[in-house]
């Protein structure tokens, strides 16, 4: 249990002040977990005056009694230190902050008003003050709220989540009591705001144990509140090649894609890929089909992260998975062309992603073989493809080609030839030369605009779309 010397020097400034001075929370957690903490804090019963006269290098803007002390560490989480005096939290009218803080010169006090015992110790060279045993809920791997579970739900609707998000960071269990009081204070979580709930669910899904607790989310009642569009897959059956609901398949998707340490956003897109499912659900036969709900989805996974303040980045990236994540890829169906073309439906920059997220549906439909033979040939083909022009950007002749060495002028035109340029060199990559495609570009400057347009990339690639539709409704997939 090392303590960095930066937080060292903190915490025998204010000792040789005269003051006394601990490291505070999920520092003292991490720390006796033998994790490197994320961030540290020290809990002080010097005043904020005091904290700014002993630290010249600080900044201090809030009514809470925090200090942030600056140092001249090179490692981030150590260049910003928090040092806060013993405190008192009267009523949270909003149910996420204090109206007001008193200070207090009691230890045990500042940490009865804190959230779980394990974030509740304080520790230094001498000693850890551990006053509601987060010592033992830690070697027994639970939570457990201080006091009366009740009463800091009430104070901090957010503990709600954090409950089950240590869940899924530690692989703990929520203590009896405290779950209870979880699912009882359930509604409270509405009134927190959609960044701070998105926070909370981004390190929930960044952790090793996500499937679990969505589990726990949804049998508190917090999924409904938080996810809905996810909830609204818990107990909806699918057709005969799925043995899971569409909730279930969602979270073990996740839970695969977590054990393969994917990135956030295919994580994401893996909760969210099937959850247009339970909208599209139709009778067929003996059998249930889902037409198009990966169109449908990927509107709902918008409007979801959208609602969550999720960056423009992470919107598009993760509707674009979930859109596209339903690519057909059987062997000896798929052409090089189709590869090609598939590869330009999906973008070079999102193909590998989409393999990941294919890989992680699988594993989380009980198939054993997560990469089979026809995912790796389709992966070949694509490889290959993307040394090969999949975009008009990638043809040999541009516009301004056409208008020089054809006569044209801007117009609607030239995008229309090099859109059929483009679907012939799909078809045949060594047809990609200047001198033929000026050729061919000359063949087609006279030709009906419809004509044009039927020829075109965009055409070939809905006639391709269409024939994988009929595939996937002919296997009611």
């Amino acid at each position: 249990m090392t303590i960095p010397t930066e937080v060292q020097q903190i915490l025998t400034s204010l000792q040789e002040g005269g003051f006394e001075a601990y490291v505070v929370g999920g520092s003292v957690r991490d720390l006796l977990l033998k994790k490197t903490p994320k961030d540290w804090d020290i809990t002080t019963n010097a005043l904020p005056e005091k904290i700014q006269e002993i630290f010249p290098k600080h900044f201090y803007n809030n009514r809470f009694g925090t200090v942030t002390v600056l140092t001249d560490s090179k490692k981030a989480t150590l260049k910003e230190i928090e040092v806060t005096t013993y405190r008192i939290d009267t009523e949270y009218s909003d149910k996420r902050h204090p109206d007001n803080v008193e200070f207090t010169e009691d230890l045990k006090q500042d940490l009865a008003r804190r959230d779980f015992t394990i974030n509740a110790m304080a520790m230094n060279d001498d000693s850890i003050i551990d006053p509601f045993d987060g010592q033992k809920d830690l070697a027994d791997k639970v939570i457990r709220a201080v006091g009366d579970p009740g009463a800091r739900f009430a104070e901090d609707a957010l503990r709600l989540l954090r409950a089950v998000r240590f869940t899924a960071q530690l692989n703990f269990t929520i203590e009896p009591k405290t779950l209870t009081d979880v699912t009882a204070y359930a509604e409270g979580i509405r009134v927190v705001s959609h960044e701070r709930v998105r926070d909370e669910l981004v390190k929930l899904i960044m952790s090793d144990h996500p499937e679990a607790a969505f589990m726990l989310l949804e049998e508190t009642g917090l999924l409904a509140m938080v996810l809905p569009e996810v909830q609204e897959g818990v107990g909806i059956g699918q057709n005969k090649h799925h043995i899971y609901n569409v909730f279930d398949h969602n979270i073990k998707s996740l839970q695969f894609a977590a054990e393969f340490d994917y990135s956030f956003q295919v994580r994401l897109a893996s909760l969210l890929h099937d959850i247009g499912k339970p909208r599209t659900k139709q009778k067929k036969g003996n059998d249930y089909t889902f037409y198009a709900h990966d169109i449908v989805g990927s509107r709902m996974a918008e409007k979801l992260l959208r609602r969550l303040k999720f960056s423009n980045d992470t919107v598009a990236k993760v509707t674009h998975l979930v859109r596209h994540h339903m690519f057909y890829y059987d062997v000896g169906k798929v052409t090089e062309a189709g590869a090609r073309r598939l590869l330009r439906r999906v973008g070079k920059d999102h193909f590998a992603d989409l393999i990941k997220l294919r890989i992680a549906e699988r594993k989380g439909s009980g198939v054993p073989k997560a990469e089979p033979y026809r995912l790796r040939h389709l992966q070949f083909l694509v490889e290959k493809a993307a040394q090969e022009p999949v975009s008009v950007g990638e043809l040999t002749i541009a516009g301004g080609d056409l208008m020089k060495e054809l006569g044209l002028k801007p117009s609607p035109q030239i995008g229309g030839i090099l859109n059929a340029l483009l679907a012939e060199v799909l078809d045949d990559p060594k047809l990609n030369e200047r001198e033929h495609l000026l050729k061919r570009a000359a063949e087609l400057k006279d030709i009906d605009p419809d004509k044009l347009k039927a020829l075109g990339e965009a055409a070939k690639d809905a006639e391709e779309q269409k024939r994988e539709d009929d595939i996937k409704r002919k296997y009611h997939v």
